[in-house]
Order: C-alpha cells, then sequence, then structure tokens
C-alpha cells in the first residue's frame, strides 16, 4: 500500500512539475529590475522550486571526467570490473591506475546511490585506483534472482575484494562499516589472500549502544515487527522487480528529512531567493545537491529488516553473536589487516564512539597498527564529503594507506 501510494502521487505531480518548469522557462525571460517585472519573476522562482522538488528512481552519473593526479590531469574512465544482479564494482581506471594503491570504497545501502560519494572518490583518487560498491535499486532487480539480506551484502564484500585481488585496502562509510568488518574477519580467518591491508570504517554503528542517536532511538523503539508490518512494502508489478518485497527509498528519504525538517525548508527558502535575486551559481549548486538528495533506490526488504535488527536491536556484533551463514563472526581474528576509525564531533546519525568501537573489537591488531580521528566541526556527511573531507581528514586516511600499501 506505501508503494502504491507513493507512486501514485508520483504520477499526479509529474504533469504538473512538467508544467511548472515550462512556465518558469516562459517567465524567465522577464528579468528586468523594474518593479513591475517582481511578480513575474517571483512566480518564476516558485515554479521552478517546486518543479525541482522531485523524488526519482535515477541513478544519477558520477560524472568525474577528469582528476588531477601529482602535476598531471587525467583522464577518469568509468568501467564495471564485475557485476551481480544486485551491485556493479565500478573501477574509476586512470593510466596510473596500476602502479596506484587499490581501495575498495563500500558505499551505504541506505535509500541513495553509491553517487552519494562522489566527492569521497574524486578525492581518493588523487592518489588512488579506486572502486566502488554500486549498488543497484532493488525495485529493478526480478524476484527470480532471489533473496539479498546482510549475508550477502558481506559476501559482496568478499567477492568484490578477491576480484580486486591481494594488496587492496578497503574504506566503509557509515552503514557498511558492520559487514565490512565481518567481511574482513571472516577472510582473515580464512587465510584469504585477498584480505585488504587496510580497514578504514568512516561514521559508522559498530556498537549502537555508545551514546544512542535519534536514529538509535526509533531503531529500538518497536518492535522487528512493527518494521516489517508498517514500512515495508511490495513493488507494483509495472517495474522489473515487481512482486520483491521492499524497505522504499522514498521512506527513508522522508524520515532523513524529518530529523532536519528546519534546515531543508531553509535551503529552499533560500533557493526562492538565489532564483529571484539572479544567483545563478548557488541556485545551481542547491539544484545539483537535492538532485542527488532526492534520487532515491530502494533497500530489499531481508536486508533492511536483518540491519535493524543485527545492529541496532540486537547489538550482535560487540555482544560476539554474529554470525554470517552459520558461522560466528570472530573480529579477534584479524591480526595484519590495519584498521582507522574516522568520526565527526557534530555527527547526529552516528554518535562518537561508535565506529571507534571497532578498534577494540579488533584486539588482536597490534595498538601500532590502529588509528582513530576525531573531526571537529563537522556533523555526518562532512565526514567524508565536503572541504573537511578533503583537507583535513584524506590526508589522515592517505597516509595510513601508504604505510601499508607496501606491507607483506
Amino acid at each position: 500500500m506505501i508503494y502504491t501510494l507513493f507512486q501514485l502521487r508520483q504520477d499526479a505531480l509529474t504533469p504538473m512539475r512538467r508544467l511548472a518548469r515550462g512556465w518558469g522557462g516562459i517567465l524567465s525571460t522577464f528579468h528586468g529590475t523594474h518593479p513591475a517585472f517582481f511578480p513575474l519573476r517571483a512566480g518564476r522562482a516558485a515554479m521552478e522550486v517546486f518543479a525541482d522538488f522531485a523524488l526519482t528512481h535515477r541513478r544519477p552519473a558520477f560524472g568525474i571526467g577528469s582528476i588531477r593526479q601529482g602535476n598531471v590531469e587525467v583522464a577518469v574512465e568509468e568501467v564495471v570490473a564485475e557485476a551481480t544482479p544486485f551491485a556493479s564494482l565500478t573501477h574509476f581506471r586512470t593510466v596510473n591506475s596500476g602502479r596506484l594503491p587499490r581501495v575498495l570504497v563500500v558505499a551505504p545501502m541506505s535509500g541513495h546511490f553509491a553517487t552519494l560519494l562522489r566527492n569521497t572518490v574524486q578525492v581518493l583518487l588523487q592518489d588512488h585506483d579506486v572502486y566502488i560498491t554500486d549498488w543497484h535499486n532493488a525495485r529493478d532487480i526480478p524476484l527470480a534472482e532471489g533473496r539479498f539480506g546482510f549475508d550477502e551484502y558481506t559476501e559482496h564484500v568478499m567477492q568484490f575484494l578477491r576480484a580486486i585481488g591481494p594488496g587492496a585496502h578497503v574504506l566503509a562509510v557509515c552503514q557498511p562499516v558492520v559487514a565490512v568488518l565481518s567481511a574482513v574477519a571472516l577472510m582473515a580467518e580464512d587465510r584469504d589472500r585477498a584480505t585488504p591491508r587496510s580497514m578504514t570504517l568512516m561514521a559508522g554503528p559498530i556498537d549502537a549502544r555508545v551514546k544512542p542517536t535519534k536514529v538509535n532511538d526509533l531503531a529500538n523503539s518497536k518492535p522487528i515487527q512493527w518494521f516489517e508490518r508498517n514500512l515495508i512494502a511490495t513493488v507494483p508489478w509495472r517495474h522489473r522487480g515487481g512482486g520483491r518485497r521492499v524497505y522504499p527509498g522514498a521512506v527513508q528519504l522522508t524520515a532523513f528529512m524529518a530529523m532536519n525538517l528546519g534546515r531543508h525548508t531553509r535551503a529552499h527558502q533560500e533557493q526562492f531567493l538565489n532564483i529571484l535575486d539572479g544567483e545563478t551559481a548557488k541556485a545551481e549548486q542547491h539544484r545539483r545537491f537535492y538532485e542527488e538528495y532526492f534520487a532515491v533506490m530502494d533497500l530489499p526488504a531481508e536486508f533492511y529488516l536483518e540491519t535493524v535488527a543485527t545492529v541496532f536491536q540486537r547489538h550482535d556484533l560487540p555482544l560476539g553473536r554474529l554470525e554470517w551463514r552459520g558461522r560466528r563472526v570472530r573480529p579477534e581474528a584479524i591480526r595484519r589487516t590495519a584498521i582507522m576509525t574516522v568520526e565527526g564531533e557534530k555527527d547526529d546519525i552516528c554518535a562518537i564512539g561508535q565506529t571507534m568501537a571497532a578498534l577494540d573489537l579488533c584486539r588482536g591488531v597490534p595498538v601500532t597498527m590502529k588509528r582513530h580521528h576525531l573531526q571537529t566541526g563537522v556533523g555526518h556527511y562532512g565526514v567524508f564529503s565536503g572541504r573537511r573531507w578533503a583537507q583535513e581528514i584524506y590526508p589522515r586516511v592517505r597516509e595510513m594507506i601508504q604505510a601499508y600499501s607496501d606491507a607483506a
């Protein structure tokens, strides 16, 4: 029912937004400063804000055409190195790829596409050969492809590390830190040659019991059966994944926006004024951000429910009870993979201490191979995107990766 109502609303608003965009274009011709033009300019601004305020299921492009490596600008080619029905291993290949440390960026499956980490990738590409887990929208995956839960997510991390080959590094952003730590622990215990040399965990809930945030409180406010009854929907048959049970990306986005409603309201009020006053650069920056933010993907129901139960309600990993396909996950088995945790001082999604808990769990790793960085002045997204990420956090991540790139 949730999905049907959402789709009906989208279908109804689409022609209205097209009409608003068309009239906005017509009114944009009246750009004089005379007071008589003010109502027309205000009408244009309102129509453009309305037309842009739309959720989509279209994956935006990474659009990284080139990057500066050293003193040279080099072209970036986006290549699918390996693919499954649920994800693509996307490689950002450059002429220097074979000479740089290989890094797998594990993107969250949390309602947005992996392109949300565009800036993460751009910055890493300066000194690394970068791959990313490009998760597919569940509503486009045929039901015949089977289930996708926490076990399958963890298995994808291991599969992609093996595809990249021995000597690589892994960097997990937000939600996947538990799956990535599990994958590395399993590979280390099996003495897998593709076990990464370093693991960077950024702003993710390794132990959600530490200083619970609103997100943690929400996950514990109801039994898991409530989440299944009220938040899980069935994809309509008009889509390729018709019949698949999913947690709709639109629901996830609505929940996140509700947490910061004032901020989003002010952003759109400022956008109205930007268009009204002819601030073209500011208006375009707003559009680019919200084009990405409003592009949503659905999560497989199994993965969403298992994540809520395992990570946020039962705390299986820090309590030593987490299992993968019936096999206990043992972080203490990690001995030769360096570990770095990164947290943001003002993170209202993943509190200080939740990610750092990984350092204590990995007691088999020598203390000299463990690092932690608390970034002052940033919230959740500032940990992996923006000026502080590029200028203050990244140099520490780069240093750690380089320190273990030549390790045996």
